[in-house]
């Protein structure tokens, strides 16, 4: 099972996804967790050139190109060897970060992010997705508090309000897929709706 969540800035996701690590675990299943851009020692470096806010010259289609990549190293080494395995994968981000932050954020074609992310996943969906909602501006005072903002984080906020349109639209397209959790919630509410959302999949 290919589980992944997703949101905004300050959404709560590494959190969540760690409880879920730890549920996961506790019930003797063989998981693994990654993140995106990551989960593997090339795409790691590819992460820390997207983050780095001296790396301003970065070009939109190149942001999107680096992001591309990391997911395909990562889907190779990682993600469809576990799941061929018969392992459980959960992944901070995946492709539907790209149509949101590069696609509605950054204004590139939807259909040509769809079609790289596909090459780059092979074509790899997830069973179940977790978009953490969260209101905007809260999320990015969120992330200020945890240091200072990468390259993203630091964009200005119409930029961000646009990455939320992206994830609505999402959410709209694949409801089946996609289930919304409130992101202002008590971290252990949280919790209990995810976990419950997968005993309802796995029963």
């Amino acid at each position: 099972m290919f589980i992944t969540f997703e949101g905004q800035e300050g959404a709560g996701k590494s959190t969540q996804i760690k409880l879920l690590h730890d549920y996961f675990l506790a019930q003797g299943v063989n998981v693994i967790l990654t993140r995106e851009p990551g989960g593997t020692v090339i795409a790691e470096k590819i992460r820390r050139m997207l983050k780095d806010t001296e790396n301003t010259s970065i070009s939109k289609k190149t942001e999107a190109l680096l992001y591309i990549a990391a997911r395909a190293q990562l889907a190779d080494e990682v993600i469809l060897p576990h799941l061929a395995n018969g392992g459980v994968v959960l992944s901070d981000r995946f492709s539907d970060s790209t149509i949101a932050y590069q696609g509605f954020g950054n204004g590139l074609d939807i259909d040509d992010l769809v079609s790289m992310s596909n090459f780059a996943g092979d074509s790899l969906v997830p069973n179940i997705t977790f978009y953490l909602q969260i209101d905007v501006q809260e999320g990015l005072a969120r992330k200020l508090t945890q240091g200072a903002p990468d390259r993203i984080e630091q964009r200005e906020l119409s930029y961000h309000l646009k990455v939320q349109k992206g994830y609505e639209h999402l959410l709209r397209m694949y409801p089946d897929r996609i289930k919304a959790i409130d992101g202002a919630q008590p971290q252990d509410k949280i919790h209990e709706i995810i976990i419950k959302y997968i005993k309802d999949i796995t029963a």
